[in-house]
């Protein structure tokens, strides 16, 4: 069910924080950062997206909208965002819909015990629906930042700023 690189992502709508629904579609025009975490409030999680939301404006300068997706609820998601002060949307995924699209859940291990689990992963799509980047196994030092370097390097048709 998921695609690769340079194939047009299928079609999704989602439920996110903020009482917003997320059509995949419906973001057309503006380039798109999905990245899926584990679980909210853990240590690399928070980490990672307070450097989201810390490069938040670079990320707006670069006409790129940022998603962070778990399978948690929204109302924890609610609480992580607002915890956090995070200025992008979480979106809840607790069937795995989206994590199936995407093939991020991949088996674990931890403390000897082996689950299936989200593998932290990060995707740039284009202005056109297109996959343009996959980040899988993400490691997150420097992480974010090479995820704005993709999206700012990803079209010349960015309407310049003086």
């Amino acid at each position: 069910m998921s695609f690769s690189l340079g194939q047009t992502v299928t079609e999704f709508t989602a439920q996110a924080t903020s009482n917003t629904t997320v059509t995949l579609s419906e973001l057309k025009g503006k380039k798109v950062v999905i990245y899926f975490y584990p679980k909210d409030n853990t240590p690399g999680c928070t980490s990672q997206g307070q450097t989201f939301r810390d490069l938040y404006q670079e990320f707006q300068d670069a006409d790129t909208v940022i998603f962070g997706v778990s399978r948690e609820s929204l109302k924890s998601h609610e609480n992580f965002k607002a915890k956090h002060e995070f200025p992008f949307e979480l979106i809840s995924d607790p069937d795995e819909e989206l994590c199936k699209l995407f093939d991020v859940i991949k088996l674990k291990k931890m403390y000897g015990k082996e689950y299936m689990g989200i593998e932290r992963s990060t995707f740039l799509i284009d202005r056109q629906g297109v996959m343009q980047h996959e980040w899988r196994k993400v490691r997150i030092k420097n992480h974010v930042e090479d995820v704005l370097q993709a999206a700012q390097t990803l079209d010349s048709s960015a309407p310049e700023t003086p």
